[in-house]
Order: structure tokens, then sequence, then C-alpha cells
């Protein structure tokens, strides 16, 4: 098949240190994640000494300063494996960015080298209970009180909720200007007045922890502010969204190939009426239906990551990207499920984890009808 041109022997290595230590160090405890909502401390310690947590971040912060393949690397062997619960990618390559590119020098030595090591866990607080893909539409405000910030407000839907130490939250500074109000702070959820709400029970990627969040009179100080000034949040949040829907592509796609390979080795094994599963034109029909959309989503995501390193992804791509391999994705999962038949509905089958945990994928990073709305802006 077409060959990927991105990745050297170098990054063939570190891909093989990945796979071998989440097939170790998370595959046989992800069940147990499951059931608890969430995984453990103890996982994104181990990934911090092994130099996979924030690659991209440079050595003066404690990282080691590596191209974002590497990360791509970390979030396609996870997605691989099926392990949705490892939220290391919202920590590394959101989070990070953003106070790489917009913190000040004190608030990068201060969080980022606890970042790397696993130290600290991170999330962003976006959504809220009615403002999901509007961002425009936030509500949570932060009120100048001499040295502080005073934060009100709600999140929902937000991924590392429960294990978070640190979260950038999205709030008003000034209510009455509309997104020229829009200003991001980092909060520490030790704050008082800060409340975890509960760990959201999801439909699928049951091991990852998904939580609201609550903010009452929380003092914030006015140096956690991201960036130079007050009113810059909606600009950093729209200048940042192309990387996280790279993200959310790469992920689909490495999704959608292990699941064909799953299904693959299953009709050859499985049997009907006689003979295997694979022997009926129908089976093979929709395997090489698929095999030929996923090879085409592959080239399309390699192509987006090639101007990612660049730095020329833009909006509408990154956006037609999101929504065209998340919309595979699903499709992929619900043939593959049909595939396996009555087993694929069952829940100890990787494939039936995988569908539950791909329809999230058209959802967040804003939903496919608002990437739609994006791209056809750009005509």
């Amino acid at each position: 098949m077409i060959p990927r041109t991105l990745f050297d022997a170098d990054l063939d290595g570190f891909r093989d240190s990945v796979r071998k230590f989440l097939e170790q160090e998370a595959a046989p405890h992800h069940e147990q994640w499951e059931k608890d909502g969430q995984v453990s401390r103890e996982i994104w310690e181990k990934a911090g000494a092994l130099g996979f947590l924030c690659p991209g971040v440079p050595e003066e912060y404690g990282g080691v300063g590596a191209d974002f393949r590497y990360s791509a690397v970390v979030m396609e062997e996870i997605s691989s494996a099926g392990l949705s619960g490892i939220g290391w990618t919202l920590h590394s390559d959101i989070v990070a960015p953003y106070i790489l590119k917009y913190g000040s020098e004190e608030q990068k030595k201060h969080y980022l080298p606890k970042m790397v090591s696993g130290e600290i866990i991170t999330a962003i607080a976006m959504s809220e209970p009615g403002a999901g893909s509007d961002l425009q539409g936030v509500k949570s405000t932060a009120v100048k009180d001499g040295d502080n910030y005073i934060l009100n407000g709600s999140k929902t839907f937000i991924t590392n909720g429960q294990l978070a130490d640190l979260v950038i939250v999205v709030v008003k500074t000034d209510p009455k200007e509309g997104a020229k109000g829009t200003s991001l702070l980092l909060v520490e959820t030790s704050s008082e007045g800060f409340e975890k709400g509960q760990n959201l029970n999801k439909v699928g990627m049951k091991a990852q922890d998904t939580s609201e969040l609550f903010f009452q009179d929380v003092k914030v100080p006015v140096s956690n502010l991201l960036g130079t000034m007050e009113g810059q949040g909606f600009f950093q949040l729209m200048q940042e969204l192309p990387a996280e829907r790279l993200q959310i592509g790469l992920t689909a796609i490495a999704s959608a190939e292990a699941a064909w390979q799953w299904t693959l080795d299953y009709v050859k094994e499985r049997k009907a009426f006689g003979k295997p599963v694979i022997k009926f034109q129908n089976t093979r029909f929709k395997l090489a239906e698929l095999k030929s959309e996923i090879t085409a989503a592959r080239v399309f995501t390699d192509r987006c990551l090639e101007l990612h390193l660049d730095n020329k992804l833009d909006i509408p791509t990154a956006a037609m990207l999101k929504q065209y391999t998340t919309d595979l994705q699903c499709k992929v999962m619900d043939e593959c499920v049909q595939l396996h038949g009555g087993y694929g509905y069952m829940w100890e089958y990787p494939i039936a984890r995988a569908w539950a945990d791909s329809r999230v994928q058209r959802i967040y990073g804003g939903t496919n009808e608002i990437m739609k709305e994006i791209v056809s802006r750009a005509f």
C-alpha cells in the first residue's frame, strides 16, 4: 500500500517503545480503568519518566524539544490499541502549546517541567451546559479584584477533569464585549471554591475521566492570565483549534485502521455455513471498500500533518479533515461490528469498545455540523 514517508528510523524506534509500553503498562489495566472511570496517576508518571508526555516542550522547560511527529506517534499508538482512557494528547498537545505560546516565562518555568514529568495533569475547560461548540456563548466570568480575578461559573464535558491539577479555563473578563471579552486563565484545582463535579457516565470512552467543574468565587492571581492582556482568549482559541482538529483526525484514522485489521483477522477465523466468513463476496467487498477509503483518508491526514509541521494548516482544511475522518471512522466501526456479527456487540471484543468510543469524535473539537459551516464560509 502507500508508504508513509513522514516517519524515519528514529520515529519508528520511538513508536516501538510507545507500543511496548502501552502493551505492558496500560492494556492489562484498561478494563479496570473502565470500571473506575479513570486511569491511574501512576501511568502518567511512568509515561513522563520515559519522555512520552509533552515531547514538544523545549529542553529549557524539561522536555526534549521534539517536533509534532513524536506527538502524532503517541496519539496514534494509543488509538490503535483502543486505550481511549489515556488523556495524554490533550495534556501534551493542547494544554502545553497554549502555555508555550501564550504563557509568561514564569508560567512556563513553573508548570511545564511538572507537565513533562507527569507530576501534574492538565485539562482545558471550554464547554458549558449552555454553550458547547459556541465558544462565544461562554457565561463563566472572571472579574478583576486587586491582584486576583474572582472566577464564577461552570463547565462540563471536561476531559481529564477528575485527575486535573491545572485547568485552562475559558472565561469572560468583559461580558459586554462578546468574543473580544474572552480570556484564558490558568486555574489550579486546589484553589478554594474550585469544585469537581461528578465523573460523567458516558456511552463510550469509559476509562477517560470526563467531568463537570464548578467555580464559586475562586481567586485566581492576575499573573495566571494567559497572554499579555485581557481579551485575547478567543484569538488564542482560534489559533490552536486547527492543531486540535488534526489530532482528532490522526486518532480517527489510526482507530479505523486498527478496527479494519481486527475485523480482517476475525473473518478469516470465524466460520459460517461451513466456511470462513472471508470467503463470502460481501465480506471481501466491504473490507475492500473500507480499505480504499481509509487509505485515501490516511494520505489526506498525513498531508495535513505535513502542513502543520510547516505551520501552514489553516482553519478550513483542519475542519474538513476533522469532519471527513471522524465520519469515516464511525462508518468503519459500524461496518466492522456488522462483520463481527453478534460478537461485535459484546463489550469484551475490542471492536465493540471502539464502536462506542468513536461516536463522540464527531461531536467534540467542534461538531461536524460546525465543521461544515466553517468550510462553507471559506468558499
